[in-house]
């Protein structure tokens, strides 16, 4: 993952825009109204265009009322396994409707992959204008380790849980 200077007049990297691509998990950082930060997980987050970030609120009222009353955000999407990634701070639009909400609402339609029952679904759409992008690296970089031995690393991490999962489920909740 490299953090290279985006083309004029972009904000987002191709690098980023693969990550958010691959991801689609965005983890959204708002005010909320007593000051303090409020963070929530998106998992409709993608890129709309070399500036510009989206989610949909399918059950978001407590990120669209801190956005709706201070646009600040912050988005992180990490790639869980490389421990790479990238957070994304700027400002929100919330947009309930008009040509954009159409276009970003048909994009999430038929979109990759295409989300199910979108227009009933989605509540208002979130646009972000990125103003700034930085890289998040995990500090085993720091240690020599390359991607490859952190991706292994990683990888034997999710094999091993799911495998315990596998032998040992949950018990079921009780009614």
């Amino acid at each position: 993952m490299t953090a290279r200077q985006p083309e004029r007049g972009a904000v987002l990297t191709e690098d980023m825009k693969r990550v958010v691509r691959e991801q689609r998990l965005g983890f959204v950082a708002t005010v909320g109204p007593d000051g303090t930060p409020s963070l929530s997980p998106k998992g409709t987050t993608r890129v709309w265009d070399d500036e510009h970030l989206v989610f949909a609120d399918i059950m978001s009222p407590g990120t669209v009322a801190n956005l709706q009353a201070n646009p600040a955000v912050e988005v992180n999407v990490v790639d869980p396994i490389a421990r790479k990634g990238y957070r994304f701070k700027g400002e929100a639009a919330v947009l309930t409707e008009g040509p954009v909400f159409d276009e970003i609402l048909a994009f999430y339609e038929n979109g990759t992959p295409p989300m199910q029952g979108a227009r009933s679904r989605i509540r208002s759409l979130v646009m972000i204008r990125v103003e700034r992008a930085l890289p998040l690296v995990s500090p085993s970089y720091d240690l020599g380790l390359t991607e490859e031995a952190i991706s292994a690393t990683w990888w034997d991490h999710y094999a091993g849980l799911r495998s315990r999962r596998q032998h040992h489920p949950d018990p079921p909740s009780p009614s």
